[in-house]
Parts: C-alpha cells; sequence; structure tokens
C-alpha cells in the first residue's frame, strides 16, 4: 500500500513563493507516489481574526491555486477543513492528553504571542493540538513541512504515542519530511527572516499571483550586499536566498548557476531571475485565471473531496471515542 500523506495550508495573507518552491510544487510531484491529502485549513486561519466574507473567497482562491500548480483532484483529495467537524473533535480530545507543559514549548506560539500581545487567542495557543487531530485523523505518515512546522509534527508524533500507550495502538506515527533546498524562502527586504504570509513590509513577498511587472520590480530592489561575486554563501544571506530561487526555478546545478553569472553583476543576475520567476509562475498564473472564471467547478471539486475523505475520518473519530468512553453504553431492554 501507498503511504498517506497530509498537508494543510491556511488560505489567508498572501501565497508567495515559499508556499510554492517549498510546499505546493512538491506536492504536485510527490501525489504520484503517495496517497495524498491536502487541506486548507480554515479553522486554524480564524486564530486570529478574519473577516468572514473573504474568508470564504480565500477558501475559493487557495483551492484555485492549488489546481493551478497541479494538484489533481483525481489522484489526490482537496478539500476544506471546516467541511469535517472531526477535525475539531478530535482536537478536543486531544486536547484532554496534552500536557501543557508540551504546548508552553511550542516556540511559534511564543513569537506569534509576542506580536499580537493582549489580542493573542486561546485557539493560537491551541494550535498545535488541532494540527495533531488533522494529521492523526487520516492515520498520516508522511506531512511534508518546512522546518519551522517541525516541532508541531513531533508533537503530533508524540500525542499519537501517549494515545496509544494509555488507549492501545490507534494512531500512526506520522514523519515530518523537510526538503534539503528551499525549505526556507526567505524576505526580500529582510532575507535573515522566512518569507511571511503575512509579511508587512512592502516588497518583501513574492506572491504567486504578482504580476511581471511586480515580480520585476520586488526582486531589482532585492537585499544583495556590498561584494560582488555571485556564489550561494549561507554567510551572505541575500544573495544566497536569491540564488536558491533561482536554482528551484530553473533546475540547474548550482555549479552551472554560479558559472553561468561568474563576473557578472547583481543587476544583471536580478533581471535574469526575475524573468526565470515570471515565467515559472505563468501556467500556473493562466490556469488560476481559468479557474475563477468556473468557481461552481471548484467548489464542487471541495465538496467532492471532502465526501471522499469524511468517511475516514469519522471511522478514526469513532475509534477515538470509543475507547476514550464517550457516548452511551451498549443498552438494554426493549
Amino acid at each position: 500500500m501507498k503511504k498517506r500523506v497530509f498537508s494543510g495550508i491556511q488560505p489567508t495573507g498572501t501565497i508567495h513563493i515559499g508556499n510554492y518552491l517549498a510546499a505546493i510544487r512538491r506536492w504536485v510531484i510527490a501525489q504520484a507516489e503517495y496517497e495524498s491529502i491536502f487541506c486548507i485549513v480554515d479553522l486554524h486561519a480564524i486564530t486570529v481574526p478574519q473577516e468572514p466574507k473573504l474568508l470564504k473567497a480565500k477558501n475559493l482562491e487557495m483551492a484555485a491555486i492549488l489546481l493551478a500548480a497541479g494538484i489533481d483532484p483525481g489522484v489526490s483529495v482537496i478539500f476544506v477543513q471546516s467541511q469535517i467537524g472531526a477535525h475539531a473533535e478530535l482536537a478536543w480530545i486531544l486536547n484532554c492528553i496534552i500536557p501543557m507543559g508540551w504546548m508552553l514549548r511550542m516556540t511559534q506560539f511564543k513569537e506569534k504571542s509576542q506580536r499580537q500581545k493582549e489580542q493573542v487567542t486561546t485557539g493560537l495557543f491551541d494550535y498545535p493540538a488541532l494540527m495533531a487531530a488533522d494529521i492523526l485523523l487520516y492515520r498520516t505518515n508522511l506531512v511534508p513541512v518546512g522546518e519551522d512546522q517541525r516541532q508541531h509534527v513531533e508533537l503530533a508524533r508524540d500525542v499519537a504515542e501517549r494515545f496509544n500507550s494509555r488507549y492501545g495502538p490507534t494512531f500512526e506515527l506520522p514523519e515530518a519530511v523537510i526538503p534539503e533546498v528551499g525549505s526556507r524562502i526567505m524576505g526580500l527586504k529582510d532575507p535573515t527572516k522566512k518569507m511571511s504570509k503575512t509579511g508587512d513590509e512592502e516588497g518583501n513577498v513574492l506572491g504567486v499571483l504578482d504580476s511581471p511587472d511586480e515580480i520585476r520590480a520586488k526582486i531589482m530592489k532585492a537585499v544583495t550586499d556590498p561584494l560582488r561575486e555571485i556564489r550561494f554563501d549561507p554567510d551572505r544571506p541575500g544573495i544566497n536566498n536569491l540564488l536558491v530561487i533561482y536554482e528551484l526555478f530553473s533546475g540547474e546545478s548550482r555549479a552551472a548557476i554560479e558559472q553561468r553569472f561568474a563576473g557578472k553583476g547583481y543587476a544583471q543576475f536580478k533581471a535574469e531571475l526575475a524573468e526565470t520567476v515570471i515565467e515559472g509562475l505563468r501556467p500556473l498564473q493562466l490556469r488560476f485565471r481559468e479557474l475563477m472564471e468556473d468557481q461552481r467547478y471548484i467548489g464542487r471539486l471541495l465538496e467532492e473531496g471532502a465526501g471522499r475523505i469524511r468517511p475516514v475520518a469519522e471511522e478514526t473519530l469513532s475509534t477515538v471515542k470509543e475507547k476514550v468512553g464517550l457516548g452511551l453504553p451498549v443498552l438494554k431492554g426493549a
């Protein structure tokens, strides 16, 4: 049997090339090898305030981006998280076996709560429990994530082991799958920090739906350094980040790229990088526009995807509830 892969992506914010290169494009490749489940995690999105109508629209837009990138709904499952209530129900049950100490160690909450301060919600604190439920609900084997999400997958694994130890074999033990190259595409203006869907500095994020002119302008203004040599060097985060982007879009080896730009200046490199990114995103953007002309079609695919995978979720949830002791016992009488 094929191993099962589960991946989720929030619909809000700007879907950028980091999401595409580190996640979406890899999902497209993996769907031929694995039984793949792709979830638009709108329940995670509401851990921070959202405008309701816009959130619904972003769910549809995110589905269109995934389909345009090459996710095949005939091979893989794609659905919206809130379409299946078992996610939230299992998250509550897992909450009741996860020690507070485990949650307090989650570094992403610490970072986000420092930014949001008094506006931070209980949901944001509990985000990893819901993510564990997402993963465990489908008896997932592999979870493709960026390095910043490794800790959350490790929590899901710890939760599975704890539940299995207490109630008997129930969940698979998931493993994080992190790409060697491109797991962290950095910001264009601040290459010391990961490119973020909620990046607030203009020009820091390169969106997959950005126009050619926007892509050229952002890349030409991207931070490099005072040195001249164009080569891969983690100690030079600006140029290294741009070279990694070029590497992933072009498919060329690092040696070939360094040779191509030997003796050339940053302006010429950036100009060629911009055109490479534009051409790399062109098929996705064209298909996205076509799909958005028929939003009912996208909606039908999402409903079909949820319908296909819901029985798996409900079976897992039913097993968990029985083992935990929820519901009524077998009743006697007429």
